[in-house]
This record gives structure tokens, sequence and C-alpha cells, in this order.
């Protein structure tokens, strides 16, 4: 028997099922690749993670990140439920912030104002969307040209690339057409007006891994922010709303320190217990 925990991710609500639940495993040491994918397949969540001692020196523990349909090198609400996990089961970091060791690397997460943030790792990928895979995305999404303001893929594991849209209200009239995008990993952005609870709308659209929308994306608002505010369009601090169309409210708090951008959000262990695999 393992110890199991799962834990809802990027809300501010003081009870579960606002946000995006990630399972985590804990002990994982001894499992098969073959066994952790069947059990991800089996809890049908967005992502499944498995925690293992460190490999590399500065290393607090190992994570690995699965979903329904393959292996992530990175993810963000899983870093923070699997954070918030560990912490609550009593892991102690060394140093002054936990230190995961995933497939990006080492990736830093720290307490803040209540909430748990990583530090988002670079991108694996940037720069312009051709032609024809703009007009997929189009098709794909019931958008005209209009619709969209800019392109760019923002790739810091999972693959995203993403669009940003001319506002809020565009993002949640996007209507996925799953035969169109199979096998993409899509961001959708679009602001809010001025005034508003939130800076940011986000849609997350992980086909690629067998998801076709997540509910809220850490490593996507990540590599938005980083794709985004040196081009003017956010603020160095924002909050970005994200789940709307599925009926949560995921809240996601962005803020840029120098060369580094925090993503932080609330963490609530919903479940614990163990686990037979």
């Amino acid at each position: 028997m393992r110890r199991f925990s799962q834990v809802d991710v990027f809300t501010d609500d003081a009870e579960a099922g606002w946000g995006n639940p990630v399972a985590v495993v804990h002990d994982a040491e001894g499992l098969d690749d073959a066994a952790m994918a069947r059990f991800a397949a089996w809890t049908n969540l967005s992502e499944t993670t498995f925690v293992l001692p460190p490999t590399v020196d500065g290393a607090d523990y190992r994570l690995r990140i699965f979903t329904p349909q393959t292996e992530l090198p990175f993810a963000g609400h899983p870093t923070l439920g699997s954070a918030s996990a560990w912490l609550a089961a009593g892991g102690v970091p060394a140093g002054q912030h936990v230190v995961q060791e995933c497939g990006a690397g080492l990736v830093r997460v720290r307490r803040e104002e209540g909430r748990l943030a990583f530090a988002a790792p670079p991108l694996l990928r940037s720069g312009p969307v051709d032609a024809d895979l703009q007009a997929r995305l189009r098709r794909g999404l019931g958008l005209v040209e209009d619709d969209v303001v800019d392109a760019a893929w923002t790739d810091n594991g999972p693959g995203w690339v993403s669009l940003l849209l001319r506002d809020a209200a565009t993002v949640l009239a996007a209507r996925p057409d799953r035969g169109v995008l199979e096998g993409l990993f899509v961001g959708l952005a679009g602001p809010h007006p001025a005034g508003s609870e939130v800076a940011l709308e986000v849609r997350g659209l992980a086909l690629g891994a067998g998801v076709d929308e997540d509910p809220v994306t850490g490593s996507l608002n990540a590599a938005l922010a980083q794709w985004l505010q040196p081009l003017g369009h956010l603020p160095g601090t924002y909050v970005a709303a994200q789940g709307t169309a599925l009926g949560r409210r995921g809240r996601v708090h962005v803020r840029r320190e120098g060369d580094d951008v925090w993503v932080a959000g609330g963490t609530l262990v919903a479940v614990r217990g163990t686990v037979d695999l």
C-alpha cells in the first residue's frame, strides 16, 4: 500500500471542486512505467503524479507526471499539487524553496501569500506560428482572422501553441473541433475589460495528451506570461481566470520578478488515503 493524495489546485475557494484536481502517489519507488501509465489512465484526471527520491543534488524529490495517454516532462498544476501533498505528508525542504526534479530539470516552489508558486522553466520553443497552422487553429476553434491578435509557440514541455484573441468573450465563445485539433496542445488567451476582477481569460486544450480541455493549466499560464509580458500585453503582476467554460473558478496569480515568472495558486488536499499498486 502506498500513500495517496488528491489535491485541488488553482482554487481560492475553501472547498474542493473549483480548481483542477491532481492525483499524487507518494512513495512510488518500485513502480515501473507501465504501472504508472495504467494508474494514470484509471484515475482519468488530466494528470497523475508519482513522488520518488531525487537523483540529482539540490532536489527534495523527483516527480513523474502522467496524463491518461502520455508522460509529460513538466506541468504546472501537478507541480503545485504534488508539492502541497508532499508538504502535508511531512516533507521538509532542504533549503529556502521546495526543489522538484522532473523531466524539465529543477523547478523551485515557494509559499506566496498563502498559496504555492513555481518559478516557470524556460521555453523550449518560441516564435511565430506558420500560416497553415494558424489557419488550422482558426478552423478548429470556429474563429475568423480578425479574432486573432497574435500567435506564438509557447512550449515549455507539453508543446503549447498559443493564440492571443481580441478579448475574453472571444476565448469563451471558441468551439474546439477535436477532429481538426487532434494531437495539438492549444492555448487561448484574451483580456478582460479594464477594472475586471481578473486580467486574462485562458483556455488550455491538451488534445495531444488525451485531454479535450484542461480545467486550469499552470504550464500554459507560465508560458503565456513569458510570451505576452515582454510585449506589453500583460502587467508584471496579474490574475488569470481559467476553467470558466467548464464551470470551474480557477485563479492563477502571476508575478514577474526580474527574469523569473512565478505562477501561484491555492491548493487544497481534498483526499488522503492509500492505494494498492
